[in-house]
């Protein structure tokens, strides 16, 4: 038993120090996605990104969508307009914040419908200087359609 685990541990650490990676280049704070109302087939996901360095978000997928895409709503002409965009520009240590009415993560298709409480896991692509790229797998809240979590939940 003992040198299974030390075969564990050393695996561990040679994943680890083999890893270019250590420490993320984006920190995420404050993600959620906004609950769904029967017959609903999309939804958005929030939350504040930060850079170490000048980053980009250029995408996004989850289990819980069929079509996971970046957008930005706008007022053109009058009328409120959301579309995809090619990225979102993160510069360095400059919170960018996605939040409802402007830039967000579109979940669309949604395989189930999503109520406050749940956890979906949702994978941003964000590109780093020299095109690197990076994945964070985030666990985000679902919550209510008014953006409140659910009862009993809090948010820090």
């Amino acid at each position: 038993m003992k040198q299974l685990i030390k075969a564990a541990i050393s695996a561990m650490l040679l994943a680890l120090i083999t890893n270019p990676v250590l420490a993320q280049e984006v920190t995420v704070k404050d993600a959620w996605i906004r609950g769904t109302v029967p017959g609903q087939s999309g939804t958005g996901a929030f939350m504040e990104l930060t850079g170490k360095s000048n980053a980009r978000l250029v995408g996004a997928a989850s289990p819980a969508a069929k079509v996971v895409e970046v957008h930005n709503m706008k007022l053109e002409n009058g009328v409120m307009k959301m579309h995809p965009v090619e990225g979102i520009d993160l510069p360095a240590g400059k919170p960018v914040r996605l939040a409802p009415g402007g830039y967000h993560v579109m979940l669309m298709e949604l395989v189930k419908p999503l109520n406050a409480g749940d956890k979906v896991p949702l994978k941003l692509t964000i590109e780093l200087p020299g095109k690197r790229r990076e994945t964070l797998d985030l666990s985000v809240e679902v919550r209510d359609v008014k953006g409140q979590a659910a009862k009993g939940h809090h948010q820090h």
